[in-house]
């Protein structure tokens, strides 16, 4: 039988739980995309050395992608663990793994002091750094979604979305700010480690926060109705992998299809337009950090907003004027960067991201709806991360090996709209979960449906 509905937590402590999860999230995201923009601008010369500049860049970019390998395993584990154990803890745990890899890197030796041995180690700490991000971004979305009421669940979860953008914001912003203040020389000798080791301090800011939130009230329920089945029948539960598999295995798949365009797009709108932006169109490494922190902070700005509007109209609505939009702008993005002015260059990528924000904003409360709670931690992480290693991880490579081949913005545009017709489709499977109750700790998916069924058909009573 399903839990009882919880009462809402009071708004300030709604509130206190949102700017924990979201304070860790752009921690988290601030060193994940912190590499991603180094891995552009500076590693190909610090540790690939000897290389064509563009092979040079693939290579770095190798690096990057590696990070998103590890991020199904990080899913895996924080996922079996917090939905066993609680996903406060967890979330403790990925922000001291993330912080502190990051603050490492910013201590590592170049290729020039300690030769192959460099890149080797640059690669571990990569591969910690995509662990701890594959168990922090469910446990933080999870924390919210299950704190907060159906009503407004998409508002809500939107928060930690924002983390995305804040965090790609801080770092942009770090580094364009060296790049203005240092020179070239500077930068690349030293001053690229500063923002790595920023981490640091803010690790220990995030942790002070988020150890004074407290656990999800619907996963304590659903924990307790456990042990009591336990204790009566003396029946253990499956693991949460094998309950996922076996019941929403379906909704893992939708998950991966809806995250292609979102992911794909993403990487290219601010990890690869570095790349374009210096090399193809030969603008300057700081005119394309200050166009993606102008548009990575109305990024953040409008994920809220398309979070509000899925309360009202539904995931899948917005979440498909995210996908189909992201695809038709592809064309006119590339055209407008090609025009060469920083003008053109903002709005191509300001677009590019509001359009994104209407995928990634409704993914938390969508993906969150999708599974039962002890198995939500593990589902809402394996669909979200185990589609980052075909979207996110290959996107910058991809992009920079079509643009090295063919000399052309075509193919790119081409491979952001193959992604976007994927998650067209998988959005187009998938049913609308918005009036979920997600204390309905036992239900499988089609148990589950009569919820919204039933809410559906008091909405049009009293209509």
């Amino acid at each position: 039988m399903a839990a009882p509905a919880s009462a809402p937590p009071a708004p300030s402590s709604l509130k206190r739980i949102v700017a924990a999860s979201l304070i860790g999230t752009t921690i988290e995201w601030y060193d994940f995309f912190l590499y991603g923009s180094a891995a552009a601008l500076v590693f190909n010369k610090l540790f690939f050395p000897g290389s064509d500049p563009l092979v040079g860049t693939l290579l770095a970019f190798l690096t990057y992608a590696i990070g998103f390998a590890a991020r199904p395993l990080g899913a895996l584990v924080f996922g079996h663990f917090g939905d066993r154990l609680g996903r406060k803890k967890l979330l403790v745990l990925s922000l001291l793994l993330m912080g502190g890899a990051t603050f490492a890197i910013g201590l590592l030796p170049t290729h020039a002091t300690i030769g192959t041995a460099a890149p080797i180690l640059l690669t571990v700490l990569r591969l910690v750094q995509g662990f701890a991000l594959g168990g922090e971004w469910g446990g933080a979305v999870l924390l919210v979604s299950e704190h907060g009421d159906a009503e407004r669940r998409g508002f809500w979860a939107s928060w930690p979305q924002t983390g995305a953008p804040a965090g790609q914001l801080l770092a942009t912003g770090v580094l364009a700010a060296l790049t203005a203040l240092l020179s070239d020389a500077a930068f690349i000798s030293w001053g690229w480690r500063i923002p790595f080791l920023l981490s640091g301090v803010l690790v220990i800011v995030g942790l002070w926060i988020r150890l004074s939130v407290d656990e999800s009230p619907v996963f304590k329920a659903a924990l307790a109705q456990a042990e009591g089945r336990k204790a009566a029948a003396g029946t253990t539960e499956k693991m949460p992998l094998v309950a996922v598999l076996r019941h929403h295995w379906r909704d893992v798949l939708i998950a991966m299809g809806a995250r292609m365009a979102e992911n794909i797009s993403y990487y290219v709108i601010t990890a690869f337009i570095l790349v374009y932006a210096t090399t193809a169109v030969e603008m300057s490494k700081q005119t394309a950090l200050n166009a993606v922190l102008i548009a990575s902070a109305v990024h953040f700005a409008v994920i809220p907003l398309w979070g509000a509007l899925s309360d009202r109209i539904g995931r899948r609505p917005v979440y498909l004027i995210g996908a189909i939009g992201v695809g038709a702008w592809m064309f006119p993005f590339f055209a407008l960067i090609d025009r060469g002015t920083f003008g053109s260059l903002v709005l191509a990528v300001t677009v590019g991201l509001v359009l994104h924000g209407a995928m990634y904003a409704p993914q938390a409360a969508f993906f969150s709806e999708m599974f039962a709670t002890r198995m939500r931690y593990s589902g809402a992480s394996i669909g979200a991360q185990f589609s980052s290693v075909a979207a996110g991880a290959p996107a910058p490579l991809i992009a920079t090996a079509l643009l090295d081949d063919y000399g052309s913005s075509t193919p790119i545009a081409l491979y952001v709209i193959a992604a976007a017709l994927l998650t067209v489709v998988a959005i187009g499977c998938a049913k609308e979960t918005r009036h979920r109750d997600l204390s309905a700790v036992d239900d499988t998916p089609e148990k589950a449906d009569a919820a919204p069924a039933a809410q559906a058909t008091a909405d049009a009573s009293t209509a």
